[in-house]
C-alpha cells in the first residue's frame, strides 16, 4: 500500500469569525478521517496554535503580526511574513499545498502542486465597497494575479461562482473544481422552540415580536443598507416586525459600514426601537435565534455561497434573499428572492412570506430538505479529488 499523499494547508484563517474562516475549519475537520489517502499538516502563522484539532501534525512559525490581526480594515500582510510563510512551506517539502481562501495565499518559492480556493468575485465586482484603500485594491490585484498563475487547480463553492472566475477572472473553466459547504449539526429544527425564547430575552426581543434575522459581516456589498430603506414599508403595514442584524460590530474585522448604518437607524424614529444591533452571537444562540425566527433575510449585492442561508435552512428558517450571486441556487424553492437595489421589491417580498397564510409554514418544511444536500463531508469528497486532479491522478 502506498504512503498517503502529503497535504499542507494553509490553516492561518482558522481563527478568523467571517465565512472563510469557517469554510477553513470545517473543511478541515470533515477531511481529517481515518484511512485517508492523504496525511495533512496545517500551517500557521503563530506558535501557540491552539483550537486546532488534535490528531493533526502542525508547522508553525511565529510571524510579526498573525493574519487575523493583518486582516482590521485597512491592514494588510506584510511581504517578510509572507516571505516566512513560504519558507516555512518550502521546508515542509510538501507533495501538495492547499489554501482555502486566495485571501490568505502567499507565493509558493518551491515547485509543488498548489490548490487555491476563489470563493467569489466580490472583490473585482464591487472594490468600492471592499476596498477601504487604492493600496488594498493594488495589493489584492497582485496577490490574485500570482495565486492564478501558480495554482494547479483553483477551487471555488458554487455553480455561480465558478461561472464569475471565468468571465471576471479569466480562468478556464476546466482549471476549476466545484466543491460545496454544509450546516454544523448544530444547526437544527428544535422540538421545543418555546424554550429557545430565552436568547430573545436576554438580547432584548420581546417575545411577540415577529422576528426578522440577518447573519453576516457588515461589509458595505452586504447591502445592510437596503434593507434598513426597505424596513419603513414593512413597519408601515407589520408594526410588530423586528430586525436582529447579527454579525460583529467592534470594527475589529473587515473594512465596514457599521457607522452608516447606525446612522440612517438614528435618522428614522420608526426604525429606533424596530432595528437590533446584536453583534457577535454564538452558534448555539443563534440556534435558538432562528428557531424563533420568521425568515432570514440577505440582501448581498453578491455571495459566493451565502453559509448562513443553509445553516438557517436546517432549521426549517425561510429565507428572503438577493436574486443575484449564488444565493438562487442555494435555497433554489425554499424562500423568495427579491432585486438587493429596489427597497421596494425588498419590502414587497418581506410583506408577501409574512402575510400569505401557510407560505412560513411551506417554506420551513422545504427548507429543512433542501439543507440536508448540502454537508462538509461531501466538500470534504469533493475537495480530495481536486487534489488528486491537481497531483495528475484524478
Amino acid at each position: 500500500m502506498s504512503a498517503p499523499l502529503h497535504v499542507g494547508i494553509d490553516a492561518t484563517t482558522w481563527w478568523n469569525d467571517r465565512g472563510f474562516g469557517r469554510f477553513t475549519r470545517e473543511l478541515v475537520k470533515a477531511l481529517l478521517v481515518p484511512d485517508s489517502a492523504f496525511r495533512y499538516t496545517l500551517v500557521v502563522d503563530r506558535e501557540s496554535a491552539g483550537e486546532l484539532p488534535s490528531g493533526v501534525r502542525v508547522a508553525s512559525i511565529a510571524t510579526q503580526r498573525s493574519l487575523t490581526e493583518a486582516a482590521v480594515q485597512d491592514g494588510a500582510r506584510s511581504p517578510l511574513d509572507m516571505l516566512a510563510m513560504s519558507r516555512l512551506v518550502r521546508r515542509e517539502r510538501f507533495d501538495l499545498v492547499f489554501f482555502p481562501a486566495v485571501y490568505s495565499y502567499f507565493p509558493l518559492l518551491a515547485r509543488v502542486p498548489c490548490v487555491v480556493a476563489f470563493h467569489d468575485t466580490i472583490a473585482e465586482r464591487y472594490p468600492e465597497l471592499v476596498f477601504p484603500t487604492r493600496r488594498n485594491k493594488l495589493f489584492w490585484d497582485i496577490k490574485v494575479a500570482i495565486a492564478k498563475r501558480q495554482a494547479t487547480r483553483i477551487m471555488t463553492v458554487s455553480r455561480a461562482s465558478a461561472e464569475d472566475l471565468e468571465r471576471i477572472l479569466h480562468i478556464p473553466r476546466k482549471r476549476i473544481d466545484v466543491i460545496t459547504e454544509g450546516p454544523d449539526p448544530i444547526f437544527r429544527k428544535l422540538d421545543d422552540p418555546a424554550a429557545a425564547q430565552s436568547v430573545r430575552a436576554r438580547l432584548g426581543i420581546d417575545a411577540t415580536d415577529t422576528l426578522l434575522v440577518y447573519v453576516g459581516g457588515l461589509s458595505p456589498h452586504k447591502n445592510l443598507l437596503g434593507l434598513l430603506r426597505a424596513m419603513p414599508s414593512v413597519l408601515a403595514q407589520r408594526p410588530d416586525v423586528r430586525l436582529a442584524i447579527v454579525g460583529d460590530t467592534s470594527g475589529k474585522g473587515f473594512y465596514d459600514n457599521v457607522a452608516e448604518l447606525k446612522r440612517f437607524v438614528n435618522a428614522h424614529p420608526q426604525l429606533q426601537a424596530r432595528v437590533l444591533f446584536t453583534g457577535y452571537v454564538s452558534d448555539q444562540d443563534l440556534v435558538q435565534l432562528y428557531n424563533t425566527a420568521a425568515a432570514l433575510v440577505l440582501p448581498s449585492l453578491w455571495e459566493g455561497f451565502g453559509l448562513p442561508a443553509v445553516e438557517a435552512m436546517a432549521c426549517g428558517l425561510p429565507v428572503l434573499a438577493s436574486r443575484r450571486g449564488s444565493l438562487p441556487e442555494v435555497i433554489a424553492d425554499t424562500g423568495l428572492l427579491f432585486e438587493p437595489d429596489d427597497p421596494a421589491d425588498i419590502s414587497r417580498n418581506i410583506l408577501n412570506m409574512l402575510n400569505e397564510p401557510g407560505l412560513c409554514a411551506r417554506l420551513s418544511g422545504l427548507a429543512v430538505e433542501r439543507a440536508k444536500g448540502f454537508s462538509w463531508e461531501r466538500g470534504a469528497r469533493l475537495a480530495e479529488a481536486s487534489f488528486l486532479r491537481a497531483l495528475g491522478r484524478g
